[in-house]
This record gives C-alpha cells, structure tokens and sequence, in this order.
C-alpha cells in the first residue's frame, strides 16, 4: 500500500498533509510512502525529517503518485489550467485521495471521470466519534488564536492594563463576532494577553459558552434566534430582519472597540456581512480588525481578501487568506493527525490497506466519488463517469 503526500501549489497554501510523526505511524500500518521534495518546508519540517522517519522523498509529483493507492493533500489537486502541474492527471485510478477538497458538483464529476474514490474532509459529519478527525474544527481553533496574534501586533498599544511609574496605558477593548471554535478561541486568547473581551454569535447556545470564557455577551435575541443553529452544530442563515436589529446593536457597542475579530461563516454560503463601511468608520484611529471569513466573502464590508487595508480613518483591517496557514507548523500537525485518525479508523490490519464501509456515517459523509461514481448525495446530479 504506497501512500503519497504532495506539495501544495494553491496560492498562499503553507501547509502539509503529512508530518515524520504520520509518516511513522502509516509505515507502522504496513504503508510505504512517499513524500514530495520540499512538500513540508513552509511548515518548517525538512526533507530529511521525512527521510528520517523512513519515507521515500519523491523528487516531483509524478514520481510520487506513481503507483500510489492512498494521496493525502490540504486542499483538491491541480486540474488542466489550473497550474504548472496538471495534478489531477497524475493520481492513478483507483486510489483514494483525502483532503479538503472544497467540491462541487464539476469537481466531484471530474474526480469520477477519472476513477478517483474522493474523499471531502470538510464534510465530516459533526458527532462524537469523528471529533478526532475534525479538520474545520482543528483548523478553525488555530485560526481564532492567530488572529488575535496577529491583531495584537497591528495594534498600537498593548493589550494589558499596563500600570507605570509614567501612567496607566487602559485595557484594549475587544469584540469576538461568532462563538464557534473560532470565536471561542479568539476570546480565550485575547483574555490571556489581558484584553478586556465582549463577544456575540446568533446562535443561543453560545451565550453561556462565552460567559464562561470569561467574555460579556453582546447580541440581540429573539425567537428566531432561538432556531439559529442546525443539528450539526453551525449558525443558520437568519433573516434580513433579524440580521438589521443584530447590527443596531453592534454597532453601538463596535464604536467603543480597539480589536474587532470576524468568524463568522455559514456552512456552504457566502460570509454574512457582521460590520457595515459606516460601523468600520465609527471607530477610533489605530483600531485594527481580523476578517477571519475573507476566505469566504468577509465578514467587513471593506476587507480585500489576501490584503490588509488602512481605512481613511486609520482602521486597520486584515483580511488575509488561509488563516490556519499563517500558523502552518501547528495546523499541519493537527491536520496531518485528523488524516491519520480518520484512516486509522477504518484500517484493516490483515489486507494492510482502508475498508470503507458505504453504510458507515462517517464514510457516508466523507466520500464523495467511489468506483466511477459520484456517491454523495449532495452532488448526485453530477454525473458519474
């Protein structure tokens, strides 16, 4: 059984499906595998790392898809045109290939067409027994602390009350908007630099999740609120009304703020829209804010993704792609784990190779193309190969 792990190509993508750690661990499971030449440098880990561990280091993506049965990466392989490298073309048919592939219905009929069983990490299903193999939580928790890191250093003063024999510098004011792994690390962080932390999220479960964060609840409620989180534990899209009354409160309490973090994102959509050009304005010059969803569209009607900008009012909003990637050493590490894990699970220690169960929720959830086919339901109008 070869497993491969390639290089990630995709613009501002640092990180890699695989650390020495995995690479043990899959060789101690029967693999051989194979390592792209320089697959782990942004995230600090050296080829010979990978040697060291016993892995093959492939000098380009050909040589390590050649004969491979399992391929792990970050984010979906190069189709025709997409890069230098048509990485897709190289993957044999037959094997299975694991990341956060970020699908639709075309890329699911291509990954059938030419005989890949894919599998979707990001639509792991939210339950107990595959929390370990979470990657949007793994991800997102890095995310919320990076960003308050990185707020941190765009900031101007500190974030404690910092008492001197010259004065007294205040407590920075700062302001989570959403509660999810995200937020509730951004919060935890913040308040361990010292910061003096209020936070909000539509969904009412979170409330109390951040009261005991040792954050202030900010936010508007109603009934509608009530119903604002789906069984799988993500914030639904609410109405225009709703989102207007939320926004009336912020917007008085975003005015008094010195840090702003954005998380919010609703599964499959666009970004909503949490801070208006005027709510952006009313704040003070020096004041930064973290658009964690400018992947997605951003949280701030004037963040650029992959930029950061410095409003008329001295505003600084940073809207950087890939946010976990920022922190590429510990993200790869815990995405690297959540491969190892989901695998793990379904190993058959006598064929020495993955048996997935079509029954199974977890499988079920996960792949979307097996044998040709496209098997997802989300994707079923995608046509098999």
């Amino acid at each position: 059984m070869r497993l491969a792990v390639l290089k990630e190509r995709r613009p501002a993508e640092t990180r890699v499906a695989a650390t020495p750690e995995t690479v043990k661990k899959f060789i101690g499971l029967g693999c051989s595998v194979a390592v792209e030449a320089g697959a782990g440098l942004a995230s600090g880990i050296p080829d010979a790392d990978y040697a060291a561990a016993g892995a093959e280091v492939a000098a380009d993506p050909a040589a390590a898809l050649q004969g491979a049965n399992i391929v792990l990466k970050i984010r979906a392989p190069l189709a025709a045109g997409e890069g230098e490298v048509d990485e897709l073309a190289l993957i044999p048919r037959g094997a299975l290939l694991l990341g956060q592939l970020q699908a639709d219905e075309k890329a699911a009929a291509a990954y059938a067409q030419a005989g890949i069983d894919a599998g979707a990490m990001e639509l792991l299903p939210r339950i107990t027994r595959a929390q370990s193999m979470d990657i949007l939580s793994s991800q997102a928790n890095l995310a919320g602390y990076r960003a308050v890191i990185e707020a941190a250093g765009a900031f101007d003063r500190g974030f404690p009350m910092l008492m001197t024999a010259a004065g007294t510098i205040s407590a920075a004011n700062v302001f989570v908007m959403g509660a999810g792994v995200a937020g509730l690390q951004a919060i935890a962080t913040a308040r361990r630099l010292g910061g003096r932390v209020s936070a909000t999220d539509v969904r009412p479960a979170a409330k109390e999740e951040i009261k005991s964060l040792g954050a202030t609840y900010v936010g508007y409620e109603s009934e509608e609120s009530k119903q604002a989180q789906t069984a799988g534990g993500y914030a639904k899209q609410l109405s225009a009304e709703f989102y207007a009354e939320q926004a009336k409160v912020v917007a008085a309490h975003i005015a008094k703020q010195d840090i702003v973090v954005t998380t919010a994102l609703v599964q499959g959509r666009k970004a909503p829209q949490l801070v208006t050009e005027a709510m952006v304005q009313s704040m003070k010059p020096g004041s930064v804010i973290v658009d964690i969803a400018a992947d997605a569209g951003g949280n701030v009607a004037l963040t650029k993704p992959g930029e950061m900008v410095v409003t008329e009012n001295g505003v600084k909003i940073l809207g950087w792609h890939n946010w976990p990637g920022r922190i590429s050493g510990a993200s790869s590490s815990l995405f690297a784990r959540n491969l190892l894990t989901l695998l793990t699970t379904f190993w058959d220690k006598e064929a020495k190779a993955p048996k997935l169960p079509a029954e199974d929720e977890i499988v079920r959830g996960v792949m979307l193309t097996r044998g040709g086919a496209v098997v997802h339901p989300s994707f079923q109008a995608a046509k098999a190969a």
